[in-house]
């Protein structure tokens, strides 16, 4: 007997929309609902696709007092999906605290495999990817110095998310802490028609990109401690 899944989890495209499962779609029609990081983004991929189905918005200033609404429903019998504006929910995004909701409620959570932009910017740096610490954002201020410290001393590549405002001064700091001689890359626009991903020691890219403007998710990549 088929078991019954009460939440999918489903990655969406970070850039192409191409770069979605064919059961991504499927799920992403059957379902009664799909609640949604961002519905206008969300709703351009269902488009794409011609699924027609309810968006309900689930994001960071929301998601504390929707989560147990959203509980509620799906231990009445509804079937949802949970997608993020581009990627895998719960990677820098919304979801940790509805699958963990869910999973104590007793109810079924399954996560499809598919996009998230760290991995094609790891695996594309040059830099070791066998093993690898994956520490999204940094905090903005309490907590950045000592986090940077902290990873500084790790013998495994570490990857970064960064928004595009803040890039050089990331590269500045990582400069600081890791030494000028690490190796690194910086990935943008992964996917889309301006992709791209530049190489070289913290201190190059640092000096590349401080008063360079730029666009787009970036995804920043550093050799770990030798």
């Amino acid at each position: 007997m088929k078991r019954h899944v009460s939440l999918f989890l489903v990655p969406t495209p970070i850039g192409n929309l191409e770069d979605i499962t064919l059961r991504a779609l499927r799920i992403l029609q059957e379902v009664d609902v799909i609640f949604s990081e961002d519905t206008r983004k969300t709703g351009i991929l269902l488009k794409h696709y011609n699924i027609r189905n309810t968006l309900v918005p689930h994001h960071q200033f929301n998601e504390h007092r929707a989560v147990a609404s959203v509980v509620r429903q799906l231990k009445a019998g509804k079937v949802a999906a949970l997608v993020s504006d581009a990627g895998t929910p719960g990677i820098s995004d919304p979801g940790y605290l509805l699958v963990r909701a869910c999973l104590q409620e007793g109810l079924t959570v399954e996560s499809l495999p598919g996009a998230t932009a760290f991995l094609p910017a790891l695996v594309n740096s040059g830099i070791a990817c066998d093993s690898f610490c994956f520490a999204g954002f940094l905090p903005h201020k309490k907590g950045r110095q000592s986090r940077l410290r902290e990873l500084s001393l790790f013998p495994v590549t570490v990857v970064f998310y960064e928004s595009p405002g803040r890039l050089g001064k990331l590269l500045a700091q990582l400069t600081e802490h890791f030494g000028p001689d690490r190796m690194a890359s910086v990935s943008r626009e992964l996917t889309k028609i301006h992709e791209e991903t530049v190489r070289g020691t913290l201190s190059e890219l640092a000096a590349r990109f401080m008063d360079r403007p730029v666009k787009g998710e970036i995804v920043v990549v550093v050799e770990g401690r030798k």
